[in-house]
């Protein structure tokens, strides 16, 4: 069975989750607020984005709970698939969200209005833009640390927030001088960005859930260390695949045929130490092959007497 998660690997899944739920609740009421005050388009779709974040969060921190439970006799290769399907409906929110945002813009563009209490939107817009940096602070820490395609995702949420939220701010000031047309335009340009996010993470999702292999730079420092032992003639037949935080490699190496089973075990064994090694977070299997019935192979010629 794969290793269970590490303490710390834990600790950041679940701190970065809670910190962007906290996050989008508290921008929602923000937000909320300077909608009734001002009226403004792009503040509602500040305020839709945000909602659509909060619930994708939700999602989110549901997911990781399930991603990071270590596997169990009905689940043998863990849970780490929570994580892209939890990054998958992240993306519909997301792309769900960037069309609502299209259809308040074009209407704001054309049903132009002035807006009222434009300073309301202005504060709330700068506190936003101070709270969604520190969560992004958080998530970036967290991605490093532990790699997780889920909290990338919601990272995304959060920088087209930030986007958002810049808008929202330049729009206003920009209708406060009687240029209301900023606050369509806008809210129509940020949400053609969080489309194309939105599509890119579910592609990535999917190559996930359809176990796609390895990154082509991770395969080659696997083939790398198994090579390290000169026992080791070749490899072949070698399929990679991500699950969650959870690495997982086969492969077959190709050995001297008069060597004894327990050294092929041991040679298998520290091929797959160090594969472990480099990549703590791995279920890694070798298999043992004697060179000669592995196919193409042909021996050396014989020198003549």
């Amino acid at each position: 069975m794969p290793q269970p998660v590490s303490d710390n690997y834990k600790f950041w899944i679940t701190w970065a989750s809670r910190a962007s739920v906290a996050t989008a609740t508290v921008l929602i009421v923000a937000k909320l607020i300077a909608w009734f005050y001002s009226g403004s388009a792009s503040m509602l779709a500040s305020l839709t984005d945000s909602l659509m974040d909060a619930a994708a969060s939700l999602i989110n921190l549901m997911a990781l709970r399930l991603a990071i439970q270590p596997a169990d006799d009905k689940h043998r290769f863990g849970h780490g698939k929570a994580e892209p399907l939890a990054t998958l409906a992240q993306a519909g929110f997301i792309l769900g969200s960037s069309f609502l945002l299209v259809f308040h813009g074009v209407d704001r563009i054309l049903k132009p209005a002035a807006l009222t209490h434009g300073s309301v939107g202005i504060g709330v817009s700068v506190f936003a833009i101070v709270m969604t940096l520190a969560l992004l602070a958080v998530q970036r820490h967290a991605v490093k640390v532990t790699g997780s395609t889920a909290i990338a995702a919601d990272a995304l949420h959060y920088r087209s927030d930030l986007l958002l939220n810049l808008a929202v701010l330049v729009a206003l000031v920009l209708a406060g001088q009687g240029m209301l047309w900023a606050d369509g335009v806008f809210s129509v340009l940020i949400a053609l960005y969080i489309g194309y996010g939105a599509v890119t993470l579910g592609y990535e999702a999917v190559q996930l859930l359809l176990d796609s292999e390895a990154e082509p730079e991770v395969r080659q420092k696997v083939e790398d260390l198994a090579r390290e032992d000169q026992r080791v003639l070749g490899l072949h037949d070698m399929r990679t695949r991500r699950s969650g935080h959870m690495l997982f490699v086969q492969l077959h190496i190709e050995l001297d045929s008069d060597l004894s089973l327990r050294e092929a075990h041991d040679i298998a064994e520290s091929v797959e130490d160090r594969i472990r090694a480099h990549f703590p977070d791995s279920d890694v299997i070798v298999h043992q092959d004697p060179q000669e019935v592995v196919p193409g192979f042909q021996p050396e010629p014989e020198p003549k007497g």
